[in-house]
């Protein structure tokens, strides 16, 4: 079961918090009345969560591209979207 603290809490109690996410690899779900509104991970589970993000979207890029259908260069795609060729609204 997740550790789960009230953010009050929470701010008086950082480094035990700190200590528990880091060292004892234990998530904390932030609450505020009552109800979670954040959780506070270790910076080592952050980076295996953002590797495991973005190759889920390497993995999505490169199923969409083997999918059949139109293909558009990037000057039709900005003029599709109606912006310029630095992004921004034409």
């Amino acid at each position: 079961m997740l550790n789960r603290i009230s953010a009050t809490d929470a701010g008086n109690n950082l480094p035990d918090i700190i200590n528990r996410v880091v060292f004892a690899h234990e998530p904390v779900i932030l609450t505020v009345s009552g109800k979670p509104v954040a959780a506070v991970i270790s910076l080592e589970d952050f980076q295996f969560l953002q590797d495991f993000e973005d190759q889920t979207d390497i993995d999505d890029a490169l199923k969409a591209a083997e999918e059949p259908g139109k293909n558009i260069t990037a000057g039709q795609m900005r003029k599709e979207l109606g912006l310029t060729d630095y992004g921004l609204p034409g």
